[in-house]
């Protein structure tokens, strides 16, 4: 808080921070109650105060709260994922990367796998659709198909299986290391937490329009405004219709998008936000694995491993929800959401499973349909308060998620071999075999958190969090006969972390934080298996440069994964929980403007994650599909002023080193080197682009889904125009 005794007639000035990046200014008269005004004037506001001639009885002072949206370009400063508040990066004991809208729009990013290449220690696990998907951080896994490996707005999001538009989001925040003090059951690695783009206040409406290789092409439209004169009801519309072919044969996709979603403003203190968001998307076929071969070559990119006419994708997404807010004063808040997921999915495939002298590929076939709906609930209290000199965050919550998971699986039966070299995909109509796959899971958690943000000096900052949660599993499988199984666990996850500013521009800090998941399944005498554990211990630090304009984040971790199965060496068929798994490393990100126009987001990532102790896999063995080294650049330059003034060129650099294809370390993947580039011109309402992505037609190997058979390659050079108007 600043204050100032400004001028003859005004006895006190308080300039006081908000959340949600807003000032109050309160101004208290001598005599009378000062008069203010606020006007536009050119980019910013002009903020008039006269002396009133009002009754100097009347002493109230008059508030006025400005909010502010200040464009921080490639290093925002702020960010929610951390502490569940809107927390400076320069505060928070643990990695935490935001990717803003402006390096995903200067990058044309299709995906949020595409989306994360930039940040340190992400890796796609290997995903072939539209779909979500799965990354690996730190080493780890985000979880299987039961996961929420992608949350919104920090609350759980469905899984792997939902689709999701990065024309709706407006950031992505990557938390490294244990989240589950704040999201529960999750993998140590990390979480990504995707922030969509609310209703503006002032009137917003862009048009876009984009083209590029293998017939892609896609419109979208954003509107976003008030709908009342006195801002009381603000608005977003967000459409878009893709639809593009394959660099392998036949394949190709189509999605579509719509999210409409309202704020209403229900007082000074009170606002409402309901949202939804659907998304189609249809693969027919749908892009195909591609097996490695014994000598660790490849078949040929365009060759659909595969038959076209049994491999389809049809997923359909329906995203709902709202998040309540009520302020009750200046220091105290409560905030309550619920949110629902409601996925379908019908895929059909075929899928490698061995490759014959190096060229007839042998496969398994299936028609599936899978129901996903998930249902998140929250409510949390947020105040601030000092005792004495020391003041507080304090957040305490409590949320309910339930995740319902219904499968249906028919196997096929289909030619059994497929000639790569003269591929034959006339075949007959399959006939079903008799080979019948389902289940309904059922996922319930409670959790109740409790945090606080603790500063007793403006060098020194503590966090303190705690959360338990209760957690149960219903599996219920159906074939030949009905097998039903249950189990729930409880876990608490503790968090600390120190912050230490010895002055504005460097902040040091330590952390200490656990996660866990639940893992089902039984040993020997029939006791259930207890929850895997994620144990890290993380240093750090967050320096400012160039008046605040760049910065970088370095750190070194120290992960580890207990509890893990491995079989029983006393009875192979069962397992026990002996097993541990360790990833320690260093990461270093940097963002920021370094010259007027010059913008530079970089990052490097050493991670080494081995297997610790295992009774199958040897000890030292890595990780499945985690490189050793990593590391990007992508950076641009925009002419600030002449003739050219809006003109801007991109280069992107993209390093991944060598992976173990699987957890037994049977065979590697090479490492790879991507160059991306783009060619833009903003000025005025203006906005066109051209953006190449692997600009030397690298063919390479994304990642492997711990089999040679389930490889998912590069695309080639692509090449994507847009051009669109914003007013």
């Amino acid at each position: 808080m600043f204050e100032a005794n400004p001028a003859e007639g005004i006895a006190l000035v308080e300039v006081t921070g908000l959340p949600g990046d807003r000032v109050r200014v309160a101004i208290t008269g001598t005599d009378a109650p000062p008069v203010a005004e606020v006007r536009s004037d050119g980019g910013g506001l002009v903020f008039g105060v006269a002396v009133g001639t009002i009754a100097a009885e009347d002493e109230e002072a008059i508030e006025i709260v400005v909010t502010g949206n200040e464009d921080e370009g490639y290093n925002p400063s702020n960010a929610t994922t951390a502490t569940r508040t809107d927390t400076p990066l320069r505060d928070i004991p643990q990695s935490i990367t935001v990717v803003p809208r402006e390096v995903l729009d200067d990058r044309n990013v299709r995906t949020v796998d595409e989306a994360v290449e930039t940040v340190p220690g992400v890796v796609d696990a290997g995903n072939i659709s539209g779909l979500v998907g799965n990354r690996i951080i730190r080493g780890f896994s985000q979880g299987s198909s039961n996961d929420a490996t992608v949350l919104r707005n920090g609350f759980r999001d469905g899984d792997a299986f939902g689709v999701t538009s990065i024309g709706t989001i407006e950031q992505v925040e990557v938390l490294r290391g244990p989240g589950s003090v704040l999201f529960g059951s999750v993998e140590p690695g990390g979480v990504i937490n995707v922030i969509t783009r609310q209703p503006l206040s002032d009137p917003y409406y862009s048009l876009v329009f984009e083209a590029g290789s293998y017939g892609f092409y896609q419109p979208s439209i954003d509107l976003s405004g008030p709908l009342t004169n006195d801002d009381t009801l603000l608005y977003r519309f967000i459409t878009s219709y893709q639809n593009a072919d394959s660099f392998q044969d036949f394949a190709n996709s189509e999605q579509i998008t719509v999210a409409p979603s309202i704020t209403l403003n229900l007082g000074d203190r009170t606002d409402l936000n309901l949202y939804y968001e659907y998304n189609y998307l249809l693969e027919d076929p749908r892009e195909g694995f591609s097996p490695i071969l014994s000598d660790g070559d490849l078949l040929p990119r365009s060759l659909f491993v595969g038959y076209p006419d049994l491999q389809l994708l049809e997923s359909t997404s329906h995203r709902y929800g709202y998040l309540l807010r009520h302020e009750f004063n200046d220091s105290w808040q409560i905030r309550n959401n619920f949110s629902v997921a409601a996925t379908s999915n019908i895929q059909d495939d075929v899928n490698s499973t061995n490759v014959v002298d190096d060229r007839f590929i042998e496969f398994e076939a299936y028609d599936g349909s899978y129901t996903k709906d998930n249902y998140f609930g929250q409510i949390d209290l947020l105040g601030e308060f000092n005792t004495g000199s020391i003041s507080h965050q304090l957040l305490i919550g409590f949320d309910y998620n339930r995740f319902v998971d219904e499968t249906s699986e028919v196997f096929l039966a289909i030619p059994s071999r497929l000639d790569a070299l003269n591929p034959n995909y006339d075949i007959p109509d399959p006939n079903f075999n008799s080979i019948f796959a389902g289940s309904s899971i059922l996922n319930q958690s409670y959790g109740a958190y409790i945090q606080d943000q603790i500063a007793f000096n403006d060098n020194l900052k503590l966090l303190l969090g705690g959360r338990y949660d209760w957690v149960s599993y219903r599996n219920e499988l159906f074939g030949d006969e009905i097998d039903q199984s249950f189990q729930s666990d409880g876990a608490f996850s503790p968090r600390i972390g120190l912050v230490y500013q010895p002055n504005d521009t460097v902040s040091l800090y330590a952390s200490y934080s656990q996660s866990f998941r639940q893992s089902t399944g039984s040993n020997t005498d029939g006791r259930p298996f207890e929850p895997t554990r994620g144990t890290q211990y993380e240093i750090g630090v967050r320096t400012d440069f160039l008046d605040g304009r760049l910065s970088t984040n370095l750190a070194a971790y120290n992960l580890t994964r207990t509890n893990v199965t491995t079989p029983d060496p006393d009875n192979p068929r069962f397992s026990i929980q002996t097993g541990e798994q360790r990833s320690q490393g260093i990461e270093l990100d940097v963002a920021g403007e370094v010259l007027p126009g010059w913008n530079v987001i970089a990052s490097y990532a050493y991670t080494d994650a081995e297997v610790i102790e295992d009774n199958a896999i040897p000890e030292g063995n890595r990780l499945q599909g985690a490189p050793e080294n990593q590391a990007s650049l992508w950076t641009t330059y925009t002419i600030q002023d002449g003739d050219l003034e809006g003109l801007g060129f991109g280069l992107g650099l993209f390093y991944v080193g060598e992976r173990q294809g699987d957890l037994a370390n049977s065979f590697e993947l090479p490492s790879y080197f991507r160059t991306d580039a783009a060619l833009y011109y903003r000025r005025g309402r203006l906005n066109a682009a051209i953006n190449v992505r692997n600009l030397f037609n690298e063919d390479y190997i994304i990642n492997s889904q711990g089999a040679r058979n389930f490889s998912v390659r590069s695309e080639p050079f692509t090449i994507v125009g847009s051009v669109g108007w914003e007013f």
